[in-house]
């Protein structure tokens, strides 16, 4: 071997390493990709399907009603919800439809007949909801462990957005 193809090599290599530890950055900091695990998020996510979860867009952003997130919680890895109710927020639940400030909530993302027991934030011990916490509900209210019973959650604990959803191909969506 010369010179030049021992230099060829180490040049190469420092690429290769370059890019792996931007891809390692990128994972750790940016975007992840994660699997729904369970029905909790049914018809909108379901079991087995992969996500992209957007990491950075709440530290330019905030966290907006109807979001999709993924936060930690407990014993498990992390739950995905749908955000609900934003700081300041009362919520209720009464007859299977959810009322915020007192206005109904369009959900058209539901599956029909929703079957939800009647719900009051003040279960929970608060009339609205705290600065730096969020209300989150599952998609599929009959099986879902969410804000209901869980309690709020809060914006230390949401580890990103569900941005897209890329597998299988056939279910592509940009949320």
């Amino acid at each position: 071997m010369d010179w030049l193809t021992i230099r060829e090599f180490f040049l190469d290599l420092f690429k290769f390493v370059i890019v792996i530890v931007l891809v390692l950055v990128l994972m750790i900091y940016v975007v992840s990709v994660t699997q729904v695990v369970g029905d909790s998020m049914s018809p909108t996510l379901k079991d087995g399907e992969v996500l992209l979860l957007n990491k950075i867009q709440y530290r330019f952003g905030k966290v907006k009603r109807g979001d999709i997130i993924a936060f930690s919680y407990a014993d498990t890895k992390y739950l995905i919800k749908r955000v609900i109710g934003l700081p300041g927020d009362v919520i209720e639940i009464k007859d299977n439809q959810v009322y915020i400030n007192g206005n109904l909530y369009e959900e058209s993302y539901l599956k029909e007949n929703v079957d939800s027991e009647d719900f009051q934030l003040s279960s929970l011990g608060y009339q609205t909801v705290p600065e730096g916490y969020y209300f989150v509900l599952g998609d599929n209210r009959d099986n879902s462990l969410d804000s209901r019973s869980i309690g709020l959650v809060s914006e230390k604990d949401i580890l990103g957005k569900i941005a897209l959803r890329f597998w299988p191909i056939t279910n592509f969506k940009l949320f």
